[in-house]
């Protein structure tokens, strides 16, 4: 249960999975909740893709693929193959292995259950102990403001390469959303210890999170430590698009600018 939880994590994408799975090193991984981005979320081919959700899953099933650091390792791509003979787009790879997750998710949200129950379903069956929670169960969009116009976050990201300059940054449907059930019960929790905001992405991976109303008004209200792990070390980002966002924002690369 999410209500016996001690550290919530807030995260997305690679670099945070790497932060979660290394407190699971240390720390029970039955006491972790880890509060995931959905704003990449997407319909692509009709089905739903999770990329942040199925990332954490499959790097804590240590099924994740060293390499590209995304997606199943030892992945095939003839799926992928076929549908470029068909003349579909190819701009978003989904690999045979992973395209079982994507199936089955797409599936059972068609049937009305919640995003939130089966990801705890499937990363139960993939051997995962932790708390996977995706931030909320209503649909939220990160919308990237470009000088190519607004594009959904995954052609930004993906299919043009995080190339366009940002303007600005939203997120589509947001006002409306409402946290997850166990996204509550473990800011919540009365055995909560500390908060740690993972080094993702502060405005792609991070504020979609804190956009949903009451996760913010939820994690003030725990009067427990808030510890963020800069994403720039340094005043240099390890890996994606964190400088260049800064920059085309306007705003300093430092940890201070981030919290501010």
């Amino acid at each position: 249960m999410t209500d016996q939880v001690s550290i919530v994590v807030l995260t997305g994408g690679v670099g945070g999975a790497k932060l979660v799975e290394g407190l699971s090193r240390i720390v029970d991984p039955d006491r972790i909740c880890a509060v995931v981005n959905t704003g990449d979320d997407f319909d692509h081919f009709g089905l739903r893709i999770c990329p942040d959700i199925d990332t954490l899953v499959y790097t804590l099933a240590g099924l994740a693929d060293p390499v590209r650091g995304w997606g199943r390792v030892d992945e095939t791509w003839n799926f992928m193959f076929a549908l470029e003979q068909l003349g579909a787009p190819a701009w978003f790879s989904l690999g045979d292995r992973d395209l079982a997750m994507h199936v089955l998710r797409s599936q059972r949200l068609n049937m009305g259950e919640s995003l939130s129950s089966i990801t705890l379903d499937h990363s139960r069956r993939l051997g995962v102990d932790m708390h996977i929670a995706p931030m909320s169960d209503f649909q939220v969009a990160t919308k990237i403001h470009t000088d190519h116009g607004v594009l959904d976050f995954q052609a930004y990201f993906v299919e043009h390469r995080c190339l366009p300059v940002i303007r600005s940054i939203s997120f589509a449907g947001s006002g409306h959303a409402r946290p997850s059930v166990a996204v509550v019960e473990a800011l919540r929790s009365p055995n909560l210890e500390a908060i740690i905001i993972a080094p993702s992405n502060p405005w792609l991976s991070i504020d979609p999170i804190l956009a949903v109303p009451d996760i913010k008004r939820l994690i003030e209200a725990a009067e427990v430590p808030v510890i963020a792990v800069t994403p720039l070390p340094g005043g240099r980002a390890v890996k994606g698009p964190t400088a260049k966002i800064m920059d085309e924002l306007g705003i300093e690369k430092s940890a201070q600018s981030i919290v501010d």
